[in-house]
């Protein structure tokens, strides 16, 4: 078993290291400069639609209930510990490349969500779709769909949910008397029943449950995250530009890139970049496929602004450990160091809160990977009896990885996802044309005066079912 994982360790120290990270970042400055920057460009009509509502009563989702769900997703325990380990390891250097990546990562994001949306399903009062609909109606491809959509329900629905029920059960050993006793006590299985608990209630739940919990919960707590941040920033206003030109300076620190590539600022904050908003990966167009909206460029801008608040939440932990005395004296990393820091800020009251934020942000992330994986069994089979199965199990799995750590289940998953987003890269490259003019019908509407409407015959864009007979 040792053997297995390591091999599977030094094949996604390649992949993430080199040929993942190189993949994604061909499809994020592709898809800007073929765009213009719609990230950029379009950022204020973004912010516009994300108000708009389905019109009916049915059980689609709202454009902004699919950004919470993405959102969800994106802004996970990796946004908190991971961004410290990043900050730890690379130096603070890598926050600047994590900017850079995050901004290309935009339009990735936008082309992805945008056609889920052309392609989507009808599932019911709601929809569904994602990169496995979009291989098969736009490339002919139904294997190569049927290869992302088993990729991507063992990636979240396993792997990652497993992850994020293991790190939020451990974020709570700081509390326990002896910490690394904590794993082996009974409140780590009294903390896996109640995520279990409630991960039950959400996944046997309607589709529009999910979209409703996250639509108060992301909001609230990404808002007090980042509003703590700003705050610490502000008592260490005297202290902002030394931080702001340690981070400049890191980043271009060349002898010490190329003195040790793999761990230098770049790679890192690249990584973390891509990794922390998952832009280009497949995941997010989920979600965004759900969404009821007249025009599907309408939800390629929203995901566009997830994007934004992923790396807002990502920065928001950078400052915070870079203002800290603890990051200096290198006392920890990881959670650890975030919480350290926040127990400078506020006392124990700080330490509380990240506590809180863990909790929070790995709960949605559970519900964001459930959801993911719920439209991709869907698109293999509509037997109600698999759901109730894959359900069944989703929740197993989110008490099973709350006990212990499942390091064979975590580096599949990791190959699993290169796997996916390797697809989904192909496919968003060979349909950027499908992205270009779509994108300009919207344009050409707006410029009109009028509220865009997507008509695919119009655009000669065939296999759009929800758009043709008028129910989008």
């Amino acid at each position: 078993m040792e053997t297995i994982v390591k091999v599977l360790g030094d094949i996604n120290s390649f992949a993430y290291t080199y040929y993942l990270v190189g993949l994604l970042i061909l499809a994020s400055v592709f898809y800007s400069f073929k765009l213009r920057f719609v990230q950029i460009s379009m950022l204020k009509e973004g912010f516009r639609v994300i108000t708009e509502k389905p019109d009916g009563k049915s059980d689609a989702l709202s454009s902004f209930q699919a950004l919470t769900i993405s959102v969800a997703s994106r802004v996970g325990i990796g946004n908190i510990a991971g961004i410290a380990v990043a900050v730890a390891v690379g130096g603070s250097g890598s926050v600047f490349w994590m900017w850079v990546m995050a901004f290309f990562g935009g339009a990735s994001a936008f082309a992805e969500s945008t056609l889920a949306q052309i392609y989507k399903s009808h599932d019911g009062d709601g929809f569904k779709g994602g990169p496995a609909y979009y291989m098969k109606k736009a490339l002919n491809q139904p294997l190569l769909g049927t290869i992302f959509a088993i990729t991507l329900i063992f990636t979240y629905a396993c792997g990652f949910n497993g992850l994020q029920s293991y790190t939020m059960t451990s974020s709570f050993a700081i509390y326990y008397p002896n910490p690394s006793e904590f794993e082996n006590s009974q409140w780590t299985i009294l903390i896996g029943l109640i995520s279990a608990g409630v991960s039950a209630i959400l996944f046997f739940g309607k589709n529009n449950l999910i979209g409703k919990v996250n639509a108060y919960v992301v909001p609230a707590m990404a808002l007090f995250y980042i509003a703590l941040a700003l705050l610490v920033t502000l008592l260490n206003l005297s202290s902002l530009p030394e931080v702001l030109r340690d981070i400049f300076k890191n980043a271009f620190d060349f002898k010490a890139i190329f003195g040790g590539f793999a761990g230098s600022a770049v790679v890192i904050g690249i990584k973390r970049g891509l990794f922390a908003t998952e832009a280009g990966m497949g995941s997010a167009p989920n979600a965004a496929a759900s969404a009821h909206t007249t025009h599907p460029v309408k939800q390629g801008l929203v995901q566009a602004i997830s994007v934004l608040i992923g790396v807002m939440i990502c920065t928001s932990t950078a400052f915070l450990v870079l203002f800290s005395q603890a990051y200096v004296e290198k006392k920890a990393t990881a959670l650890p160091l975030v919480q350290m820091a926040m127990n400078e800020y506020f006392g124990p009251l700080g330490m509380h809160f990240v506590s809180i934020a863990v909790v929070c942000f790995a709960l949605t992330s559970l519900i964001g990977n459930y959801y993911y994986a719920q439209a991709n069994i869907k698109y293999l089979t509509n037997s109600k009896a698999v759901m109730v199965i894959f359900n069944i199990c989703a929740v197993v799995m989110v008490f099973v990885g709350s006990q212990m750590k499942l390091d064979l289940a975590w580096e599949l998953a990791d190959v699993m996802m290169a796997i996916m987003t390797t697809l989904n890269i192909i496919a968003i490259l060979f349909l950027s044309h499908i992205v270009t003019k779509t994108l300009k019908d919207y344009i050409d509407q707006r410029k009109e005066g009028i509220n865009p409407v997507f008509d695919p015959k119009k655009l000669g864009i065939k296999n759009t079912e929800c758009w043709e007979d008028g129910k989008y």
